[in-house]
């Protein structure tokens, strides 16, 4: 049992990674990874939105869409959860860190929005994972789905100091810098 939530956690984080192996979520990874300190206060925020997506989506799908026969509101029931997780998480960081909130600026509520989030929960009742599976794999994505902000971030702010053609300067050296960190994110694809 251990041993398969291991397997899980470490594949969700690095193998099916949802920015760089899935290209879920990309507008956040483009528009908040200028600055590593933004990129993780948005990390912050995605892996308490998405964990949490995963767990009430299951829960929700479990005890009330399949027994009602609802299931095929499960996109707007998810979306609803979203939104609600979403609104929570903007008003704590608007109180707790007025900077930080200043600095996501549009794209913290364009969590509800990312299709990662959504993906998360819709995946979770595709493979059919019980509460402990979900609880693990929407934490592993929203860890891998930070990691990879975070490093990407650490990427730009060194390219900002680089000496870059006047051609490759701006947003085609950042999606340069993408490519590359997505290439190396696929040397996992053999590990599990």
């Amino acid at each position: 049992m251990a041993g398969h939530l291991l397997i899980l956690l470490v594949s969700s984080i690095f193998v099916d990674n949802y920015l760089l192996s899935r290209f879920l979520g990309e507008c956040p990874f483009l528009g908040v990874s200028k600055k590593v300190e933004t990129a993780m206060g948005m990390s912050v925020a995605v892996i308490f939105v998405m964990t949490m997506t995963g767990v009430i989506s299951y829960v929700v799908q479990t005890y009330i869409l399949v027994p009602l026969g609802l299931e095929y509101l499960q996109i707007i029931a998810f979306i609803v959860i979203i939104a609600t997780l979403v609104q929570f998480t903007e008003m704590v960081i608007k109180k707790t860190s007025p900077t930080l909130y200043q600095a996501l600026g549009i794209y913290l509520p364009l969590i509800t929005t990312n299709c990662a989030v959504l993906g998360v929960a819709l995946l979770n009742v595709q493979m059919g994972y019980n509460l402990i599976d979900s609880i693990v794999y929407s934490f592993g994505s929203a860890v891998g789905f930070a990691f990879a902000l975070v490093s990407y971030a650490g990427i730009r702010e060194r390219l900002a100091f680089a000496p870059i053609p006047k051609t490759l300067e701006g947003f085609p050296s950042a999606l340069i810098g993408a490519g590359l960190l997505s290439l190396a994110f696929l040397g996992f694809r053999g590990l599990v």
